[in-house]
């Protein structure tokens, strides 16, 4: 190589490194290979974003310079951010704020809704507390929302693009809960109201009431009705159907009594109409070995204590349906279950969501509850029988409408005043999620759960690992190789022409 090219191949690489760089900061682009595609922009934020008829101003604050998994979070926010504002063609703007900098800032960021968390933090030998900001401000116009924390590998778009949505929605679709049959209120189901919150407007809806029109509602609720249905609000209910209306249910085919240890059958009349639609309620429980549990009292001498024994009639639900609505799911418990059958006929579309383990069987209705029974194999002959069955078609109508049917009224059910219990959260999200998939058209649902997925070396075999372990540490000697010998063979073809040029 000649003297007096080199300085201008130096030069000529410093220029395409500094037009890289311009690209870089005019252009954000991240290259995704996560199974799930957590770092690709989904349609339903694209549509949200691009829906934009007025500005939207986001202040992040995050703690700077605390932890790695702190400020990878930071870093992933704000390339989040920094999609979403090129795609919105100006419409939003965002800046991020480091509370820790300065005590005017953390007290700002108080003010607006995000309080800090206290992580424990390892300087020189000893471990120190430090207060932690990972949330977001968001407004438009006078409206304002927040995200008080942005929690590692969460569902970070899904977060965001609902703030987002939030704002911009002023009239927040409805979501009808049936009264007037002996169900719960409103005031009975303060988890999953608190979540339809953020993205819809709940409210109470009495069928016999023609007044009402249930058009107005995305999804119609039937939760845990203790009465008979009068003919015309099935009538209402069909009605609604054939326009594409969507219905959810969550109703109690066999119900229990703990003073007299009896199990007996509903006597309402909504599996009838149910039947009528293809979805058939067997007048049984469901058992299962894998069961949520129950204290009983016990006596030792003079002694009397509780313990927890599996109750094998409250099914515990560990393995879900790939489904928006079941997807992230690790727990769901239910209570005096019972089967369900399709029988409807091939134009109607049966997905089964929620289905006991692979040791499960049924008891017909009535039946003696009986806790001090031995429970053998023998009494779990049968496995994955759904308990959670989403049905979807044409109900007498040109237009497709659905009904998901759950078994347990009461699974996600808080109750009123001293009868009041907090619900597992699984079982409430099976509830909001099912409600968001029948009610949302964006695609948002789909979201909710897209998070990375851990994946540790620990879990795997031992063969695999090390295989995994060894590839990881010789590929990238193998391609320098693979790359130093090719280079070589080209160098000596190089050479070779040339005295081969030079010989003639």
């Amino acid at each position: 190589m000649k003297k007096g090219k080199l300085p201008i191949q130096i030069l000529m690489m410093v220029a395409a490194l500094v037009l890289l760089n311009l690209l870089a900061e005019r252009f954000s682009m991240r290259l995704d290979l996560t199974e799930e595609g957590i770092y690709t922009l989904s349609k339903a934020s694209k549509d949200i974003i691009r829906s934009l008829d007025e500005p939207v101003t986001v202040t992040a604050y995050f703690t700077k310079g605390s932890q790695p998994e702190v400020d990878k979070v930071r870093q992933d926010f704000l390339d989040l951010l920094t999609e979403y504002a090129d795609l919105s063609d100006g419409m939003i703007n965002f800046a991020f704020v480091n509370p820790n900098k300065e005590q005017e800032l953390e007290d700002e960021a108080m003010q607006n809704g995000i309080q800090p968390l206290m992580l424990n933090v390892r300087e020189k030998d000893q471990v120190k507390q430090q207060r932690v900001f990972l949330g977001a401000q968001l407004k438009m116009g006078d409206r304002e929302e927040v995200i008080p924390v942005i929690q590692p590998g969460a569902a970070m778009e899904y977060t965001l693009s609902s703030a987002i949505k939030k704002l911009s929605v002023v009239n927040k679709p409805k979501i009808g809960f049936v009264q007037g049959q002996g169900g719960p209120s409103l005031n009975a189901l303060v988890q999953a109201n608190q979540q339809l919150g953020v993205l819809y407007q709940t409210e109470a809806v009495d069928l016999t009431d023609e007044s009402i029109s249930l058009a107005d509602y995305k999804t119609l609720a039937i939760v845990a009705p203790a009465d008979s249905f009068p003919s015309l609000a099935f009538n209402r209910l069909d009605a609604y159907l054939q326009q594409g209306g969507s219905i959810y249910v969550a109703y109690d085919q066999a119900e229990a009594d703990f003073q007299t240890m009896m199990g007996s059958l509903h006597q309402g009349n909504l599996p009838a109409w149910l039947a009528s639609k293809g979805l058939t309620v067997d007048k049984n429980f469901v058992v299962d070995a894998n069961a949520g549990t129950i204290g009983v009292q016990q006596q030792s001498g003079f002694m009397t204590f509780s313990r927890q024994i599996p109750f094998h009639y409250w099914p515990s639900i560990t393995k879900f349906e790939d489904h928006p609505a079941t997807k992230g799911l690790n727990q769901v418990i239910l209570q005096f279950a019972s089967s369900i059958r399709f029988t409807g006929d091939t134009s109607m579309l049966f997905t089964p969501l929620v289905k006991t383990s692979e040791q499960s069987g049924t008891l017909a209705a009535p039946a003696f509850i009986n806790l001090g029974k031995e429970w053998t194999k023998n009494d779990f002959p049968l496995e994955g029988q759904t308990v959670g069955a989403l049905l979807e078609g044409q109900f007498g109508g040109s237009n497709t409408a659905r009904i998901f049917l759950i078994t347990d009224g009461e699974f996600a059910v808080n109750g009123e005043g001293r009868e009041m219990q907090q619900r597992q959260p699984d079982n409430v999200s099976l509830m909001v999620n099912m409600i968001d998939y029948l009610s949302d058209d964006t695609g948002l649902i789909e979201l909710r759960t897209k998070e990375i997925t851990s994946r540790p070396l620990e879990a795997l075999e031992d063969g695999e690992r090390n295989f995994l372990k060894w590839l990881n540490f010789l590929l990238p000697i193998s391609l320098v190789i693979v790359f130093g010998i090719a280079r070589l063979q080209w160098r000596r073809n190089i050479r070779k022409k040339r005295m081969e040029v030079g010989h003639v």
